[in-house]
């Protein structure tokens, strides 16, 4: 096997990636797929930490749709990641694997509070981190919280598992026309306005130097090929 073209990555995951073939919840069969692959990659040497997202359970921005207070739905969307959380270190633990949950909201008997330097320690000695609860705060997404902690941590690279395998000129689920890009500059995805993650996430990666990575997460293999420097996706830089 190759050897891995980083040390250290932030992986990002849609509470979506859960869903396996159910409409919502945690389909604990595609978990435990997604955490027998972080293990592989784990076991290369690379440090990981994941940050969770919670739309497989309730999405902030849904919640304002419905006339519950944007500071409010929020909180319940970082809730929901919190759960994610914990189902993804039950799985990473059957997969046998060393993890610490880490929640930005305190919530001791569940996850550990956010220091950083103990985040790092724990990459040191070989734990992977499940981050959740997003930063902590309302108005932010995980996307936001995943460039922020990515930095903290001195992580290599973003590296974004979503549905589609890259970053198109526009929705390549409702326009067949639409052109995957190879590669794409930080200002590029500003500029065209581009779904990759919102304009908080790219500035805080554009002003840092922080490559993203965007992929789909598919049926298994892409996040140890993405980790071992293959042509996949698309490299945002």
């Amino acid at each position: 096997m190759s050897n891995p073209a980083y040390k250290r990555i932030l992986l990002k995951l849609s509470g979506e990636s859960f869903l396996g073939d159910i409409p919502s919840g945690i389909h604990y069969d595609r978990a435990l797929a997604i955490a027998r692959e972080i293990k592989e990659v784990h076991d290369l040497g690379v440090d990981i930490a994941v940050m969770i997202g919670g739309g497989n359970i309730f999405r902030g921005v849904s919640g304002t749709d419905v006339g519950i207070d944007r500071a409010s739905a929020d909180q319940m969307g970082m809730l929901a990641t919190v759960i994610n959380g914990i189902a993804l270190q039950s799985a990473l633990d059957k997969a046998g694997a060393v993890t610490r949950h880490v929640s930005s909201i305190e919530i001791k008997s569940v996850a550990e509070p956010f220091i950083r330097r103990r985040v790092i320690r724990h990459l040191e000695k070989g734990r992977i981190i499940i981050f959740s609860a997003g930063i902590g705060s309302p108005f932010f997404t995980t996307d936001t919280a995943a460039a922020q902690r990515a930095l903290e941590i001195g992580a290599e690279v973003i590296l974004k598992a979503t549905k589609v395998d890259g970053v198109y000129t526009s929705d390549p689920m409702t326009d067949k026309t639409a052109k995957k890009f190879k590669s794409i500059r930080y200002i590029d995805v500003l500029k065209k306005n581009l779904k990759v993650m919102d304009a908080t996430a790219i500035s805080l990666c554009k002003d840092n130097g922080l490559p993203i990575l965007v992929f789909a997460l598919g049926r298994g293999g892409n996040i140890m090929r993405a980790v071992l420097g293959e042509t996949i996706g698309t490299r945002v830089y």
